[in-house]
């Protein structure tokens, strides 16, 4: 599946590299990034970070119940952070307040950044629900567009 996320992975900086330092702030889905966001770096407790890109993608298996259209796309997903403990703060919200399905997409959510080989992306996640800015529409990536219309949705 094709996307118009343009995150890069990052590379490990070579040793000496003075201009390399771990970079831990947050990163927002719309590709306005934080100083420093996105690179997985080893604190000094040893824990390796992950990768705001990699959380971004595995997000991609979250899928919202009643469109079938993952998060990301459907642009659900304000924003990620992940501290020094490797647990993964998301921003997120949902197409309206009232929606009854907050407890699946958690646990899809948990489901694909916390397992997985060798343990999963990260420790653990915590959702921040947000409502502001609202979610509209124009929130929705090119991909969740194209899929939308293959359901038969006008967007």
């Amino acid at each position: 599946m094709s996307s118009e996320n343009t995150a890069t992975a990052a590379t490990t900086p070579e040793a000496g590299d003075a201009t390399a330092a771990p970079q831990t702030e947050a990163v927002t889905t719309d590709g306005a990034a934080t100083a420093g966001a996105g690179d997985a770096a080893t604190p000094a407790g040893g824990v390796s970070k992950a990768m705001i890109a990699d959380i971004e993608e595995a997000m991609k298996d979250v899928v919202d119940p009643e469109l079938g259209i993952n998060v990301v796309d459907l642009g659900l997903v304000y924003g990620v952070h992940v501290d020094d403990e490797n647990v993964a703060t998301l921003d997120m919200t949902l197409t309206s307040a009232a929606c009854p399905l907050t407890d699946v997409i958690e646990d899809q959510t948990r489901q694909a950044l916390t397992t997985g080989p060798g343990g999963g992306l990260v420790s653990d996640i915590r959702i921040n629900w947000v409502w502001l800015p609202p979610w509209g529409p124009d929130k929705i990536t090119d991909e969740g567009r194209d899929q939308l219309r293959s359901l038969g949705f006008n967007v």
